[in-house]
């Protein structure tokens, strides 16, 4: 049983969008499972309905304004490094308004119901494919794993969009009686699940160098300051997934392929820029084609 787990990452999906077509397009790879967190849960319904294209469209055409409807940073630019400021007004609005975050994503949830239709929903649904994406609960303490086998088409949307929630910056979700929010802040590279659900070849899509090449510039105001935390923390969620993943392979004599970026793409992956995800998407191909050359698949034995 063969799975493609593609991680967390925001605005980096659209490299895991250029590896994932490699891999399905050109090497003609047969996918059982598809298993995302964040952002890869925006790709995987289209990758499994093998309408890469589709999504490839909405990966190099979106911005800011597809993902939040009330967007708490403004993106400033110096001596070409983008920095994000605090948009004042729009927190202020956000914290009048009752929410307990910074900004709100309701644009984003619009964009997955126009992206995926009722009918591929349910052409996914009857097929032999499963699709799932990864959920932070918050009350309960513990990351949740939704399959499309288990929803209606718009809870199967919803969950979607809040693996996506990149709170505090983003919308949090009450649903079932509890809060929700990105998958990520639990499992970024959700392997040890792709192996629970049956997986013996993992094609794992990782944004993220695989060895560390950042030293991150000072904070410029609370915003750089928090987004440079999470990142921190999510670097670290990151390797211990992985560590784990691998660990639970060797047990279970299961492969790993791993795709991890050549380079850091960006410092701040809650910044959508159409032209540098356009550049992302023919990287992340271009790279899977580099790395499989010479070979029909490339697999390393974790054991």
């Amino acid at each position: 049983m063969r799975a493609m787990v593609i991680s967390g990452g925001g605005s980096k999906g659209a490299f895991a969008g250029g590896v994932a077509q490699y891999l399905i397009q050109e090497l003609e790879l047969e996918y059982n499972l598809f298993l995302g967190t964040s952002t890869g849960s925006l790709l995987i319904s289209h990758l499994a309905l093998n309408k890469i294209e589709k999504i490839k469209k909405v990966y190099t055409s979106v911005d800011q304004d597809h993902i939040f409807s009330n967007c708490p940073f403004v993106v400033k630019k110096k001596h070409g490094v983008e920095n994000i400021g605090i948009h004042h007004i729009n927190v202020i609005k956000n914290f009048l308004s009752g929410s307990k975050t910074f900004g709100e994503s309701h644009r984003l949830l619009e964009l997955i119901h126009r992206t995926i239709t009722v009918d591929e929903f349910e052409k996914l649904k009857k097929g032999p494919k499963d699709i799932v994406v990864t959920v932070s609960n918050l009350s309960l303490n513990q990351v949740e794993y939704k399959s499309i086998n288990e929803c209606s088409y718009d809870e199967f949307c919803e969950w979607i969009w809040i693996s996506c929630n990149y709170t505090p910056f983003m919308s949090l979700v009450k649903k079932n009686g509890c809060e929700y929010a990105d998958g990520g802040l639990g499992s970024i590279v959700p392997i040890e699940e792709a192996i629970k659900r049956g997986a013996t070849v993992i094609d794992a899509i990782v944004l993220q160098t695989e060895v560390t090449q950042l030293n991150r510039m000072p904070s410029k105001n609370a915003f750089s300051l928090l987004t440079n935390m999470f990142e921190f923390m999510l670097d670290r969620i990151e390797h211990q997934n992985i560590r784990i993943g691998k660990l639970v392979a060797s047990h279970n004599n299961a492969i790993i392929n791993f795709y991890y970026t050549p380079t850091v793409l960006t410092t701040n992956s809650l910044i959508f820029e159409k032209e540098k995800m356009t550049l992302w998407w023919e990287s992340g191909f271009n790279f899977a084609k580099f790395k499989n050359i010479g070979n029909n698949q490339v697999e390393t034995h974790i054991g």
